[in-house]
């Protein structure tokens, strides 16, 4: 790929964080509404790694525990109805962590969702770009 003023962005590659495990107040029930449960979020966060890969510098990629922070942030202060809406307050806030994040996917699960099934798991997958 060339370089210069009209070479267009670099790579796309991916910071992949999983399985961050969280509890919080989400959903719509009213035992949802009073107690917090357990939550398992997944990020795939976009950007341009080659400057890091070059470097070796921490200064020169975006800093995933920060990206946790965030994160863990979000979910300790709100309390939405939907894991939809967690989800896109979620990807608006790594979005906004680091100008470098070109485009995040956020997976949110409950980890005990509140159905009479044996349901291992309730979640949603959301993709934003800056």
């Amino acid at each position: 790929m060339a370089d210069g003023p009209d070479a267009g962005p670099g790579p796309i590659d991916l910071i992949e964080l999983r399985g961050l495990q969280l509890v919080g107040i989400c959903g719509a029930l009213p035992e949802e509404r009073h107690r917090a449960q357990p939550l398992e979020i997944d990020l795939d966060v976009e950007a341009d790694l080659g400057p890091a890969g070059r470097s070796d510098d921490l200064a020169d990629t975006i800093d995933y525990g920060a990206l946790c922070d965030v994160v863990a942030t979000v979910v300790d202060e709100g309390e939405p109805q939907l894991l939809e809406h967690l989800a896109a307050e979620l990807a608006a806030a790594v979005l906004g962590a680091d100008p470098r994040v070109l485009a995040v996917t956020v997976g949110v699960r409950k980890l005990r969702p509140p159905v009479p099934h044996a349901l291992a798991t309730s979640g949603v997958r959301i993709r934003r770009v800056r």
